[in-house]
């Protein structure tokens, strides 16, 4: 294939992009058309398959991959997978099953909606939290000058990747190995930062990096695997406020933030009654996300009518199942912590409110708190975990 026919298929996802209303903003759509996404896909890739109950990612090389094929997987929006449990897809010795994704390239349309949203502009200094790839980071480079940017990426063997991937591509930003959640004081202050994995909530170290009046683009996430991208605006040392975007927007958790490891667990007998809720709402982007604000230590298994909540910091347990013999469902709770109490009351509270989307949430940090409220900065309020 030659370097046309790439041109062309980066044309083409812009066009698409632009059709379904993600990208507006001209220097992103340049950027778009300009970054060889080729190039930071690296020498190779993890391909999902899903056999009933498991994924099993089978290691895919550029070398053995016809270049048409290449290109063609290279300009579909999708994430692509380059690292599971720490180990890039190239040096992998065959298929994994199971397995945790810890590093990937995020589908472009998500990448490019996020920059947009975060403003970034030409100048503007941006630190960017999980560089991955290097794709996102090589988009920034293109808006607001390579010579802007910062970008910090925790895995040292995903780091070098991305160096040498945005070295091929033209670019050189400031690349440090770290861990990104506590930023890099070493360049700031900066106007934007953006994090491309996912937190429980903002560090105040990381916080602090940011001017008055710059913005910090992050999603918060926790142990119940619900997700909400937020846009804040910093208003000084400790204070920043903001919205959760719309749309549906998922990262990998930090590391740091990640649940402590545990081996096999045993469902033990508890206090049993009827449960308020359908625990199918825990499906539910928001409702997942509500559930999550009120048990925010606690571990999310399961699906549908049979929810299992582990708390991690106490033991407590829940779990749901359907009542037997008759409509609705019944919930089992063990330990100090009733979850499925707090569940309950979080999502009558959300449901009292219309249901509404997660976009009608927002965020305020101060020196004592972090908190998420639903409407309005005085409205109903759920305290993240510090």
């Amino acid at each position: 294939m030659t370097n046309e026919t790439a041109t062309a298929l980066r044309h083409r996802l812009v066009e698409q992009l632009v059709a379904d209303g993600v990208l507006h903003d001209a220097e992103v759509r340049r950027a778009a058309e300009t970054v060889p996404r080729e190039v930071f896909l690296g020498p190779a890739i993890y391909k999902p398959s899903s056999p009933p109950g498991v994924t099993v990612w089978t290691p895919t090389l550029r070398d053995n991959t016809p270049a048409d094929e290449w290109l063609r997987l290279t300009y579909s929006n999708q994430t692509w997978v380059t690292q599971l449990d720490g180990i890039l897809a190239e040096d992998a010795v065959g298929p994994v099953t199971g397995g945790s994704p810890t590093s990937s390239s995020t589908l472009p349309g998500v990448v490019l909606w996020m920059i947009e949203q975060a403003g970034v502009t030409r100048g503007k200094r941006v630190l960017i939290i999980g560089a991955g790839t290097g794709l996102s980071t090589a988009y920034v480079c293109e808006i607001a000058g390579e010579q802007n940017v910062t970008s910090i990426e925790t895995d040292a063997a995903a780091a070098e990747r991305a160096r040498k991937a945005l070295a091929e591509a033209g670019y050189a930003p400031t690349l440090i190995a770290a861990d990104g959640l506590r930023g890099y004081s070493g360049r700031a202050p900066y106007d934007i930062v953006i994090a491309f994995c996912s937190m429980r909530h903002v560090p105040y170290g990381l916080l602090q990096q940011v001017k008055t009046g710059g913005t910090l683009l992050v999603t918060l996430s926790g142990w119940g695997v619900a997700h909400g991208l937020v846009h804040l605006t910093v208003a000084g040392s400790n204070l920043a406020q903001g919205r959760f975007l719309p749309g549906y927007t998922s990262f990998m958790i930090a590391r740091p933030h990640d649940r402590p490891p545990h081996g096999p667990f045993e469902l033990l007998p508890g206090d049993e009654r009827s449960s308020r809720i359908d625990p199918a709402l825990l499906d539910d982007w928001t409702g997942r996300f509500v559930a999550q604000l009120a048990a925010p230590s606690a571990e999310r298994l399961g699906a549908g009518s049979e929810q299992i909540l582990l708390d991690v910091a106490t033991g407590s347990q829940a779990r749901t199942r359907p009542a037997d013999a008759r409509e609705g469902w019944t919930v089992n709770q063990r330990g100090p912590l009733k979850l499925w109490n707090a569940v309950e009351d979080s999502i009558a509270l959300w449901e009292g409110h219309g249901s509404p989307h997660l976009s009608e949430f927002g965020m305020t940090i101060t020196p004592d708190a972090q908190t998420v409220w639903l409407g309005e900065p005085h409205g109903p309020s759920w305290t993240l975990p510090i």
